[in-house]
């Protein structure tokens, strides 16, 4: 059998905030299906859903979405405007660059180039 990713849920405490915040960045129309549940089905990427837990976030998550744009300073600067924070400054190797970016909840994403 071959599985086929159709979506990736985050956990958090407000899916209607975090997934009006996500659908700004990366497109799509938010959908609130019912209390505790939200997603949106962004242009050429899996439905990101949003499902509300009682416990806070606490660690380091242990998948994060890259997210590629036009720069990473700019990607960076409009994320934060919509409520993001950076985590750190842009690294630059010899691969590229990125951001460690955290959503208005705290979880971890990037910008990549």
């Amino acid at each position: 059998m071959r599985a086929r990713l159709d979506e990736i849920v985050i956990d958090c405490h407000d899916p209607a905030r975090l997934v009006r915040f996500w659908a700004a960045l990366v497109g799509g129309e938010p959908v609130d299906r019912e209390p505790g549940w939200s997603y949106v089905d962004p242009p050429g990427m899996p439905r990101l859903a949003f499902q509300a837990v009682p416990e806070a976030k606490a660690t380091k998550n242990r998948l994060h979405l890259d997210l590629s744009g036009p720069a990473v300073a700019a990607a960076a600067d409009e994320a934060v405007g919509l409520g993001a924070t950076r985590s750190g400054d842009v690294v630059t190797d010899a691969h590229g660059s990125f951001q460690v970016m955290l959503d208005p909840e705290g979880n971890e994403f990037c910008f990549v180039e």
